[in-house]
């Protein structure tokens, strides 16, 4: 499901583009597909990547890409052993920092891939 979620999201970055800018690519001659790869879509990427960045950091965190790497699914496995030890704090301080240290990565690369998408927004030309 998260494919549909991925799709609304391009969607929208694509739709967010203003009709003058097709226009205005359509004035210069650019052709259809030209207009979509050099005008509208780094555009709708740019305008895209923080839902698409949030929504990669969801998938890593309700999904079964945690087990690719080696790791069962951290909630479930936190609850057995709390059953077990009934050390509470202890477990989901560690399931916390689990998460944390599987997301934030993700989180600082859509971060620096923002800053160099956008070097050239609010420069004088």
């Amino acid at each position: 499901f998260e494919g549909a979620y991925i799709t609304e999201i391009v969607r929208a970055g694509i739709e967010s583009i203003d009709k003058e800018q097709w226009e205005a690519s359509a004035a210069l001659g650019f052709t259809r597909r030209n207009q979509l790869i050099h005008i509208v879509l780094p555009q709708a990427f740019s305008r895209s990547l923080p839902p698409l960045a949030g929504q990669f950091i969801s998938t890593i965190k309700d999904s079964s890409i945690v087990s690719v790497i080696s790791i069962q699914e951290l909630t479930f496995a936190g609850q057995e052993l709390m059953s077990a030890t009934y050390r509470t704090f202890e477990i989901w301080t560690l399931v916390i920092l689990m998460y944390f240290i599987l997301t934030f990565p993700c989180s600082i690369g859509v971060r620096e891939l923002e800053k160099r998408l956008n070097t050239h927004k609010g420069r004088i030309h």
